[in-house]
């Protein structure tokens, strides 16, 4: 029987690379900056060029424990020389006269005249009329001596602006005496969930469970993750699988909020509510993603009330994730996470991936580009966790990275394959 019904035509997928260069076009940075404590901003993104107002180190100074001299003194092993002076770090020393050294202790500043340290180890101290010691190892200029201005610059930019703040980095600013930095806003992200199936930790012990119903465990791994991006997280729960809920939930987090991230509920389901409310309310785009696990993804727009204040004229942005645990995870780690820091003004989001030979034959190859869940061995290799499934997070737990393998690719034992490591996502 022929149906009268027109052919439904899908749209096709969009791979993951234009599906990135479309969503950052959208990420315009924020403008709101704040003043924070060097010990309240890891993590944090500059906002403007960190430039130093002095040089490191300040001065010349030794970088072992040992005895600071003019290297033309000491011609060769055994040349016994005065020691005149003790310079601790922290204390000047007094000029050097010809034929004598200091004692010298690491980090100290170097005393003029001095143009070398020999270590303590190649040194034997004299005794009896004189405080002596024979130098047994003939110095060269410079030798363990750490130039001013080595390490920075006065004038230099040490840390520049879009750069996000890391631990090594806060010390480095300390050591240019900065005790405050100026830094761009948090990202204010509004977090729900869509889904009368969805059941909080705690709400109804294991054996209470209704059929059908599962515990919402997108919602703990976003809210964390969102939390190491430097963001400020407004968790509005779970939104019940109604129009209206969705609209009001939609609503009050656009006036107050630069993100609202949703997961599960940007499918066709007769169900599924956020497409048509977002749509309502500004403008949604839906995605089908080229990439395994993941797929279906939204991004959009919401407007804000006219009383929202200064953003009432920029609309919220919206971001919907596909439901399943390992799609919502690894689709928030490629796509979500480039745009928030984007959003604070990071401009070098690309991945870093490197080689590795794979120690598992994938014979089956997909149409799509796969994200494979696997370890590092103690062998060097990369081992594949045996369920892939986008339901099993299991797998993410027990994964210390991704393999990032092409549409229509099989890997054999021993093939090279791009890796990419979770603590860099995870960072």
């Amino acid at each position: 029987m022929t149906s009268s019904q027109p052919p439904q035509h899908r749209a096709p997928l969009k791979s993951l690379d234009d599906a990135l260069v479309n969503l950052l076009a959208h990420a315009r940075p924020l403008t709101g900056v704040e003043t924070v404590t060097s010990f309240a901003a890891d993590g944090r993104v500059l906002a403007q060029d960190l430039v130093s107002a002095l040089q490191v180190p300040p001065n010349d100074n030794s970088s072992m424990d040992g005895y600071a001299l003019r290297a033309a003194d000491v011609t060769e092993p055994g040349k016994v020389l005065a020691v005149t002076q003790r310079i601790a770090a922290g204390h000047a020393g007094e000029p050097l006269e010809p034929g004598t050294c200091a004692r010298i202790f690491t980090g100290a500043p170097m005393p003029a005249g001095a143009d070398a340290v020999v270590m303590q180890e190649d040194t034997i101290e004299v005794g009896g009329s004189i405080h002596g010691v024979h130098i047994q190892a003939v110095p060269q200029p410079g030798q363990w001596v750490r130039r001013a201005g080595e390490d920075v610059l006065r004038g230099a930019v040490v840390l520049a602006k879009g750069e996000r703040l890391s631990p090594a980095s806060l010390g480095l600013a300390a050591s240019l005496g900065l005790a405050h930095l100026s830094v761009v806003a948090r990202p204010r992200v509004a977090l729900f969930s869509t889904g009368d199936e969805l059941v909080m930790p705690g709400d109804v012990p294991p054996e209470a469970m209704k059929p059908g119903a599962i515990y919402n465990s997108n919602r703990f791994f976003l809210r964390a993750l969102l939390h190491r991006l430097g963001c400020e997280v407004s968790d509005l729960g779970i939104v019940p699988d109604k129009r209206d809920a969705t609209l009001a939930a939609l609503k009050t987090a656009a006036d107050h909020h630069d993100l609202i991230l949703t997961s599960g509920g940007v499918s066709v389901g007769e169900e599924d509510h956020i497409k048509p409310a977002v749509q309502q309310l500004g403008s949604l785009d839906l995605w089908q993603i080229a990439m395994k696990p993941g797929k279906p993804f939204a991004y959009g727009t919401v407007k804000r009330d006219a009383g929202a204040g200064a953003d009432a004229a920029k609309p919220c942005h919206f971001i919907g994730l596909p439901g399943n645990p390992v799609s919502s995870f690894v689709t928030f780690l490629l796509l979500v996470r480039p745009f928030l820091l984007r959003l604070q003004g990071v401009e070098a989001t690309a991945l870093k991936a490197t080689t590795l030979p794979a120690h598992f034959t994938l014979a089956k190859a997909d149409k799509r580009r796969e994200f494979l869940r696997v370890r590092r061995n103690a062998a060097g290799g990369l081992d594949l966790f045996p369920n892939q499934s986008s339901g099993v997070l299991t797998s993410v737990v027990w994964a210390d990275g991704l393999v990032d393998n092409p549409a229509g690719s099989t890997i054999a034992h021993g093939d090279p394959v791009s890796f990419i490591s979770l603590s860099d996502l995870l960072a």
